[in-house]
């Protein structure tokens, strides 16, 4: 039975498929009419679909053609070398052996122990030569006046009396250097356990900075093993422990504590615990300035993680703990200006706090983000000073840029980075860049420091006579 083909099409002149199989008219068509009848430009059977080519932009494709040239050059194929050494899987990684805690501990105390007698000793000299204490020469009281001078002491105020209502100005209406510039972690912490124990709060600052220096020293050990050999973990902790600037480990000061909760969240970034890193960063962004760089480490592994989703699977979970967790630190490394104008009711008071302490330096100018280097090269240095500054960018981008440093993982060289770019941004460079750069430490699991035992031999004993100079010129007779 033929089936009718005028019954099966709609007003439109398409073809029913409903139609198609009921029986109809008998008489069978030429298919030149039916083409003609049904306005097909060929017969059905050979009726193919058309895949037509998606109109391409006159503007994009020049652009995509240079972007394959770029990939294809020799700065384009270095470029994918250094995103695979980056991502590829550590080389020498070993699990922890038993007794790896006894060794660090050790260590610790062996290296705070050197920090004390270092210490001890210079305190005893400026006693012995009536020295007084700072480039102000104030009066040196007791040891432990003498281990919680400068920022430690302003930790102390801010412990008995809380933060100021209003701010110090100048005749010109600049804010002068004041307690805002702390933040109110550490303080809480020894209000908190001198209330408890009875203790007074320099004995607490100073235990609260130990116990930190030894959570930091291990957690920098547990990193290092994660991403690096045995042996050049073990070394970095050495150097680290020995540091020039490690002395302020024995004072009561906040840089062990900060330092603990941020190499406990590159620790769990690394393992892709994102949300447990949550708590930790927005307790450290209230510790110490410093932990939008690790924000910024985690929005460059989000990245990474996000476009190598196909070979590297991101499952909700880890992206949105992931996206969470750098927002909500982001949010709260920028906060505390917001509350301190809050609670002072000036201004922009936490930016402007800072900025007093950099009129001696660069005067009183505003604000910029990335030209604080500049500005003290410039004024002090002129042209010299700008081109030294110029240098030490280059050299930092090449340092990240080599090999063993890449071959840290794409969090541990994400956060240096980071941080980098954040000191480079924000800081004025003084006698403090020293110390701000201590939370730079992971890069010591580089094996170029530790490769032979006289290169070794020869950091650490540059370490000690360092540390004996900063104590000095950074601790008794300057500040740091």
């Amino acid at each position: 039975m033929k089936v009718n083909r005028e019954d099966a099409a709609g007003a439109s002149g398409t073809i029913c498929p409903n139609a198609l199989v009921r029986a109809g008219h008998r008489r069978q068509q030429p298919t030149s009419s039916l083409c003609e009848r049904f306005r097909v430009s060929a017969p059905p059977s050979e009726l193919v679909p058309t895949v037509r080519p998606a109109p391409t932009d006159d503007r994009v494709a020049p652009l995509r053609e240079r972007g394959r040239r770029l990939l294809d050059s020799r700065f384009g194929q270095a470029l994918r070398q250094y995103g695979r050494d980056v991502l590829r899987a550590p080389q020498g990684v070993e699990p922890i052996e038993r007794g790896a805690f006894t060794r660090v501990l050790l260590l610790w105390a062996v290296a705070r122990a050197v920090n004390f007698g270092f210490l001890w000793g210079f305190y005893s000299i400026a006693k012995s030569a009536r020295w007084g204490f700072g480039p102000d020469s104030e009066r040196l009281g007791t040891f432990f006046d003498y281990l919680t001078g400068w920022d430690a002491d302003r930790y102390g105020q801010i412990a008995a009396q809380g933060y100021p209502m209003s701010l110090p100005m100048n005749v010109s209406g600049d804010i002068l250097p004041n307690n805002w510039a702390f933040l109110p972690v550490f303080p809480s912490l020894v209000r908190a356990i001198s209330g408890a124990t009875g203790l007074g709060w320099q004995p607490v600052a100073v235990l609260i900075s130990l116990a930190a220096s030894l959570g930091a020293t291990w957690v920098l050990f547990r990193l290092l093993r994660t991403v690096t050999k045995p042996h050049a973990a073990w070394w970095a902790v050495v150097f680290f422990s020995f540091a020039p600037m490690s002395f302020l480990f024995a004072l009561g000061y906040s840089e062990g504590l900060f330092m603990l909760l941020v190499f406990s969240g590159m620790l769990l970034a690394i393992k892709r615990q994102y949300l447990w890193i949550l708590p930790i960063g927005l307790i450290a962004a209230y510790t110490r300035p410093g932990v939008l760089a690790l924000a910024l480490a985690l929005g460059i592994v989000f990245l990474v993680r996000f476009f190598r989703r196909r070979v590297d699977p991101f499952p909700f979970r880890e992206w949105a703990s992931l996206m969470a967790t750098g927002f909500t630190m982001a949010i709260a490394g920028l906060s505390w200006n917001h509350i301190a104008q809050w609670a002072t009711g000036t201004h922009n008071a936490y930016i402007r706090t800072e900025l007093g302490w950099w009129l001696d330096y660069v005067g009183n100018d505003e604000f910029t983000p990335f030209t604080p280097w500049f500005r003290q090269a410039g004024t002090h240095l002129g042209v010299v000073g700008i081109i030294l500054v110029v240098a030490l960018i280059v050299a930092f981008a090449a340092l990240l840029w080599s090999r063993p440093v890449r071959r840290l993982g794409l969090m541990v060289v994400a956060y240096i980075f980071s941080y980098g770019v954040y000191i480079l941004a924000v800081f004025l460079p003084q006698q403090s860049t020293f110390r701000l750069l201590m939370p730079m430490a992971p890069i010591l699991g580089d094996d170029r420091w530790s490769s032979t035992p006289r290169r070794r031999t020869a950091i650490l004993v540059g370490c000690l006579v360092l540390q004996l100079v900063a104590i000095l010129l950074l601790w008794t007779r300057g500040n740091p």
